[in-house]
């Protein structure tokens, strides 16, 4: 693999940005590629880019307008687009002296930016800002079932309208596809099946951003999420049953009668 040369003693703003749904990378040849997969290419004179495809751009010592003329050049390639970008950002020190370490401050320092710290670094960036984005989409279908379950509990009502339960759970499954499909946090980055020596530098990376802590709790969160949402739509589905049943019977009922009438008329 190429390796991404750096000068030493120098300092480098790494920062992902949430652009929209998915990037597609399809088609995106460069000269300049570094990675493939994640598509990983140089951009100016000392910038580099990570594109993942579930909608995050990782970008590496670039400056703000070159970070909006990057987004510009992909307009067209992201799908749903996100109006308010969702970000993450990291200071790396480089230094030729020392080991490559996490200070307690967050700065990563490293004697060298080589393409697989890159990699390694904008995994650990896309995912946390990923995760950021998530939560809120989570707490926001909490905040949305929270009231249905009070309203269960104190008047023992459900909501009358099913496709309400119906959007939750949707939600719910979106939120779950990105964190066990596309971001995959619990698999480790590629790059490590290459470079086993880096496994400690990731784990310390997965360890500051509490990547798998906070996957952990969001997946808890997407089943109670989906267990609720369920709960809710069963008793609405009991509710309806018990309703169309009683239905039923009335018609029968009238249809008897009807019968009846006409018999006794006939005589």
């Amino acid at each position: 693999m190429a390796e991404a040369h750096t000068p030493v003693e120098r300092q480098i703003t790494a920062r992902a940005l949430l652009v929209g749904e998915r990037i597609d990378t399809q088609g995106l040849e460069r000269d300049d590629v570094l990675c493939a997969l994640p598509l990983t290419f140089r951009f100016g004179e000392s910038g580099i880019v990570v594109l993942f495809r579930f909608g995050v751009a990782v970008l590496f010592g670039m400056s703000p307008m070159q970070e909006e003329e990057l987004i510009h050049n992909l307009v067209g390639r992201i799908i749903a687009p996100y109006e308010s970008r969702d970000q993450e950002t990291a200071q790396i020190q480089l230094s030729s002296v020392g080991d490559d370490q996490i200070l307690p401050t967050g700065v990563i320092t490293l004697r060298r930016l080589t393409t697989e710290h890159v990699l390694l670094i904008a995994d650990a960036l896309a995912t946390t800002v990923i995760l950021a984005h998530d939560e809120r989409r989570v707490s926001a279908v909490f905040d949305k079932i929270e009231p249905l379950a009070r309203r269960l509990a104190e008047i023992g009502r459900t909501p009358a309208r099913r496709g309400k339960i119906v959007r939750l759970i949707g939600n719910a499954l979106l939120v779950q596809q990105r964190i066990s499909g596309l971001v995959a946090v619990e698999e480790k980055p590629d790059v490590l099946w290459e470079r086993p020596a880096l496994e400690r530098f990731y784990a310390r990376l997965e360890d500051e951003y509490e990547l798998k802590a906070r996957a952990g709790i969001l997946t808890r969160k997407l089943s109670v999420v989906s267990d609720s949402a369920k709960v809710l739509s069963d008793l609405i589905d009991t509710k309806r049953s018990l309703w169309l049943e009683m239905v039923i019977v009335v018609l029968i009922g009238l249809s008897i009668v009807i019968a009846a009438l006409e018999f006794l008329s006939q005589k």
